[in-house]
């Protein structure tokens, strides 16, 4: 696996790998991290958190007017225009819903909660990606997740 670039101060922590995968590490090992890319010359990369945004709307707290616009606007940034980003929130609505039922977050849900979500097996029935299809779907979210790689060095 060849590593393209590592971001440590995610949430979790990422290394993005050359095929386009995205590996969370645990924030403990957040140091660990970067040692690592430091001591093998890994390029460090911050980028916008797409998905962040994209969830949004179902964190457990109100999603103003005011931070509609705001979060739009990144997300135009990241080249993912309002009906983009409306169907892709349709396609994830029921999964996490589903999830953030159990989880309750009112802070922050990014990838790692919709791959999380992607194979949780207490997510009801009829709201699970389909095992054959989790493959397609996560690897559908990595790329998503690259958009606003495209606007950065």
């Amino acid at each position: 696996m060849a590593i393209r670039d590592v971001d440590p101060d995610a949430s979790p922590p990422e290394i993005r790998t050359v095929s386009g995968e995205i590996l969370f590490v645990s924030a403990e090992r957040r140091a660990e991290l970067e040692r690592f890319r430091r001591d093998n010359g890994i390029p460090r990369r911050s980028r916008p958190d797409v998905w962040g945004d994209l969830l949004e709307p179902f964190l457990d707290t109100e999603f103003t007017a005011e931070r509609r616009a705001a979060t739009q606007a990144r997300l135009d940034q990241a080249g993912l225009g309002p009906d983009e980003v409306a169907d892709i929130r349709h396609k994830v609505a029921p999964l996490m819903r589903a999830y953030n039922t159990v989880q309750e977050d009112w802070h922050h849900l990014g990838l790692a909660d919709l791959l999380d979500a992607a194979i949780a097996d207490w997510i009801p029935q009829d709201q699970q990606i389909k095992p054959g299809e989790c493959a397609a779907f996560c690897a559908w979210a990595m790329k998503i997740a690259d958009l606003g790689s495209r606007n950065r060095p």
